[in-house]
């Protein structure tokens, strides 16, 4: 185990992608890590994949948008470790690309519920944690995205959603600075993952055209949050932008 064993993480969204390739990567800095999403099964297979590492996970299967669940989360991870150091805020999810004048109110609320509602509930149940146990104070990373920057066509309700986790990124770090709970911010673009399995194929460019887009290994995830998670107290990643090099977010669209 490295030096980083006596240090509790929690993933959302650790069943597939992004999530897990962070728990996977927390795992092999020696973390100890609590794996949260809707499917125990998905988890059980991030957890196996860590070989001998796994044997510092804990699975719990969550809804983030149901406030008992997300309580029962922090009810377990208190239980097994006692404490929580860092929470990667990452589960998320969208509808199909929809022009905004055909965008339902079911499909606004449903990313919406998820991607706020779910990151609110766990990171405002983090921040309590890290406020109230001693010693005090941890770290919360929110999963920005490209999109808290930049709209694809068709995504009010994702981009909406993500330009809102900029400003509870923001204001998280503002209040958490009392209670030593530094916060920040990982904007990812076209990592490889479930996701982003449609990009092969074309993805809505703002000329109106379908074009494949280059991703990135996953595993640059991963690493990134490591990255930003092992940061001392006094030090604070507030934003950082990790993309495939050659996707279409610099320039004109």
């Amino acid at each position: 185990m490295s030096g980083h064993g006596s240090r509790i993480a929690m993933v959302t969204g650790a069943g597939s992608g992004v999530g897990r390739a962070a728990a996977l990567a927390l795992l092999a800095e020696g973390y100890s890590v609590v794996l949260a999403g809707r499917r125990l099964g998905a988890l059980e297979e991030t957890i196996a994949l860590a070989g001998d590492n796994g044997r510092r996970a804990l699975a719990v299967p969550t809804d983030v948008t149901d406030p008992a669940s997300v309580t029962a989360l922090f009810a377990a991870t208190h239980k097994a470790f006692g404490r929580l150091d860092l929470l990667f805020n990452n589960a998320g999810g969208n509808v199909p690309s929809t022009n905004f004048g055909d965008m339902t109110w079911e499909q606004w609320a449903s990313v919406v519920a998820v991607n706020l509602n779910g990151a609110f509930l766990v990171a405002n149940a983090a921040f309590r944690m890290m406020r109230d146990q001693s010693p005090r104070g941890g770290r919360i990373i929110n999963n920005g995205s490209i999109s808290a920057h930049t709209p694809r066509p068709g995504s009010a309700a994702y981009t909406a959603t993500k330009h809102a986790i900029t400003g509870l990124t923001k204001t998280i770090s503002l209040d958490g600075r009392a209670y030593d709970i530094a916060c920040g911010q990982i904007d990812i673009g076209n990592a490889a993952s479930p996701m982003t399995a449609r990009m092969a194929g074309g993805v809505p460019q703002a000329d109106g055209t379908m074009k494949p887009e280059p991703t990135m290994n996953v595993d640059s995830v991963g690493r990134t949050i490591v990255y930003m998670a092992g940061l001392p107290p006094d030090a604070n990643v507030m934003f950082l932008t990790v993309m495939a090099t050659k996707m279409p977010f610099a320039g004109r669209g």
